[in-house]
């Protein structure tokens, strides 16, 4: 037995010392549904939250609540992917931002995306919109949405 032991010793440490790679990462659905009720009790006065959950270099990953539509936005080199968790919204794509004031290098908001698409979704779609593209989400009024956010820097 005890032979058996020290031969299987290097092949258990092996095991061990393998692991997962750098920078893997496994949000799980129960853990998020708890960050975003989490999130839900720490809204601005524009009654949304969010928190940034990983930064890897040219992408990060987002974590974001509302209950009241959001302002519009264009992130000049950044695309967003948005995988809906729970609730619903609309958001407008396209067009053009009233309003439009830049708030930091490459982001600029306004009131409203006029002149864009609308579409509707809810738990488990999932929006992609590229980079220098006005956006902005709306929301029924009682309504909320959560969603996870990833932010891919554009080239």
């Amino acid at each position: 037995m005890k032979k058996l032991v020290l031969f299987l010793f290097p092949f258990m440490m092996l095991v061990l010392a393998a692991g997962d790679p750098q920078g893997f990462m496994v949000w799980q659905a129960s853990a998020l549904k708890a960050r975003g009720v989490q999130l839900a009790t720490k809204l601005g006065a524009d009654k949304s939250a969010s928190e940034t959950l990983a930064n890897y270099g040219n992408y990060n990953t987002m974590l974001a609540h509302r209950e009241a539509s959001g302002g519009a936005e264009l992130h000049e080199k950044m695309a967003d992917l948005f995988v809906i968790q729970s609730g619903e919204a609309t958001v407008v794509v396209g067009g053009s931002i009233t309003g439009s004031h830049p708030v930091s290098p490459g982001e600029v908001r306004g009131s409203a995306v006029v002149g864009g698409e609308s579409h509707r979704v809810s738990a488990g779609d999932v929006v992609h919109i590229p980079a220098n593209t006005p956006h902005q989400m709306l929301l029924d009024s009682g309504h909320q949405v959560t969603y996870f956010v990833v932010k891919v820097e554009s080239k």
